[in-house]
């Protein structure tokens, strides 16, 4: 009995260890209040490339710089994500992540449910985009995550500047982002 108390004691110190673990791998909430969607999303006008200028710190991009993320509409009306960039230092390795997603609010389309790793999906919010999609905010419900998107790879230093002010509307703590070099 004595053995059997100490392994479920184990498994249990195992459980809140592995749980304090990844919260800490999520990093700090930036937006404690994130918005809903400002506008609608027209899923086929959403597809394509987008690369990526802006982010909060992720652990499965960190250090990741020349990032991108192609969205294309499958036959069964899901997208599939193609998520790429290259790792830091001088071997610059270039990653590459497949997923899928699937809009969960039809009314609007600007939310998704997207996984990359089997039956986990994690929330997709695109918060705000340009009416002619040619940048997007993307976020999701804990406000741990933020990305920033544009159709260029290189958008003009206005371009940047407007969305920054952007995010900062949106209540975002610019602290947190870092840049993302293409």
């Amino acid at each position: 009995m004595r053995k059997l108390t100490i392994a479920a004691g184990l498994v249990g110190v195992s459980v809140v260890v592995g749980t304090l673990a990844a919260k800490a791998l999520r990093g700090p909430v930036g937006n404690k209040a994130v918005p809903a969607p400002a506008k609608d999303v027209e899923l086929y006008r959403y597809m394509g490339r987008w690369y990526e200028q802006f982010r909060y710190e992720a652990s499965f991009e960190r250090g990741m710089d020349e990032v991108t993320a192609h969205y294309s509409l499958r036959e069964d009306g899901s997208v599939e994500v193609t998520n790429r960039g290259r790792t830091a230092g001088e071997s610059g390795r270039w990653k590459e992540s497949v997923g899928t997603g699937k809009v969960v609010d039809p009314d609007t389309g600007a939310k998704l449910k997207v996984s990359f790793f089997g039956p986990f999906f994690g929330d997709y919010w695109v918060l705000d985009h340009g009416d002619d999609y040619d940048w997007s905010i993307v976020g999701e419900p804990t406000g741990r995550y933020l990305w920033v998107l544009t159709r260029v790879v290189r958008p003009s230093n206005e371009v940047l500047g407007f969305l920054e002010e952007r995010v900062r509307e949106l209540g975002y703590d610019w602290s947190l982002i870092r840049r993302t070099h293409q």
